[in-house]
């Protein structure tokens, strides 16, 4: 979870492959409204986002029944939409990609081919609520190298599975 240009896609796809589940790009399953909106450097609202969400509790329910796991790359940037995520399967656990304004508009502006656009970065800011100490999961700063990134992930994820604190 984080902010656009945090590196969602990049951790969560590697992150993904060293755990040997299948990923899912969040970004994939928003409505075509909801792209061409942002494409037009609107914000969506929880309205909007009412759909995308759905698609997303879909995919973790059915990745549950099947006790394969997953990981999804999503922005999650409110706790209601964490708290949906969560209700949807078993032990779902989150990686807060945390960024600072000004590295994240650094990114956005390197980037090509992608709908989310600068002009949004601060409204995603604004409507962001880091991950909390009484949610499953982990704060990591994303300006750290993939590789750090990437192991400490991996030993929270083990820790987490066996059921141990922090």
């Amino acid at each position: 979870m984080g902010v656009a240009a945090s590196g969602k896609t990049t951790i969560g796809r590697l992150l993904a492959q060293r755990l040997d589940v299948p990923f899912m790009e969040g970004d994939d399953v928003h409505p075509a409204a909801n792209i061409a909106k942002m494409t037009a450097g609107q914000a969506l609202d929880d309205a909007d986002r009412e759909p995308w969400l759905r698609s997303l509790t879909r995919w973790i329910r059915d990745t549950s029944r099947a006790q394969q796991g997953g990981v999804i790359s999503c922005s999650a940037l409110k706790r209601e939409y964490r708290d949906a995520l969560r209700a949807a399967g078993q032990g779902v656990w989150f990686l807060y990609l945390a960024l600072d304004e000004e590295t994240a508009h650094t990114r956005i502006a390197q980037r090509t081919g992608h709908f989310m656009t600068a002009g949004l970065l601060d409204s995603q800011f604004d409507a962001l609520e880091p991950l909390q100490a009484d949610e499953p999961g982990l704060t990591v700063d994303a300006t750290g190298g993939t590789d750090m990134i990437i192991g400490s992930v991996q030993a929270a994820v083990a820790r987490f599975e066996a059921g141990e604190p922090g």
